[in-house]
């Protein structure tokens, strides 16, 4: 947790500073998209262009860390979340997009499936509907490992499957991922 300086900087003791923040971003699709969030006043999903703009204000404001929550197209959402397994979903370009401009900046991915969902569970279904586990937490390694390989820093499920963060650090580890951290 100490190996990179950003890290370093979200740890220390007691002193309120930029250092201790995390910027969430809200991603959509699109080109110089900057959209309103209804329920969150204030709160705007951004395009790709428009969050690696707003991440040069995180460096000028000396913040360490962002973390991106996306928001997927109805038409890319199914009862499987695949999505969340897509090498270029809207997540890991926007990832890709921070890291070329701004290497120094930490990413923090949210790891669950509701955002790739047709039916908004954080977890896979069974016919009568059930959450299914395992078979979760099988996607969940896989979603980490597609944002690990994108350049993500910090995986952070937000889920509520048993035993995926043993899962995930076990797959990142075996992945070449070590460095990689989970909150």
């Amino acid at each position: 947790n100490r190996k990179t300086e950003w890290a370093r900087r979200l740890v220390r003791e007691n002193v309120l500073t930029t250092d201790d923040l995390i910027w969430p971003m809200f991603v959509i699709d699109g080109t110089n998209q900057r959209v309103q969030v209804g329920s969150m006043p204030g709160v705007e999903r951004l395009s790709v262009d428009q969050i690696v703009r707003d991440a040069e204000r995180a460096a000028k404001l000396d913040i360490p860390c962002i973390a991106l929550f996306p928001f997927t197209e109805p038409s890319l959402r199914d009862e499987h979340g695949t999505e969340a397994s897509n090498p270029d979903n809207l997540v890991c370009k926007t990832v890709r997009a921070i890291k070329k401009e701004f290497p120094h900046i930490g990413v923090l991915c949210d790891v669950a499936l509701d955002p790739y969902t047709s039916h908004g569970q954080d977890g896979l279904i069974d016919d009568e509907g059930y959450v299914l586990n395992d078979q979760t937490v099988e996607m969940l390694v896989g979603q980490s490992l597609n944002q690990a390989a994108a350049g993500a820093d910090i995986i952070a499920p937000s889920d509520m499957m048993d035993g995926r963060v043993g899962a995930i650090r076990a797959a990142l580890e075996q992945a070449g991922h070590s460095n990689v951290q989970i909150m």
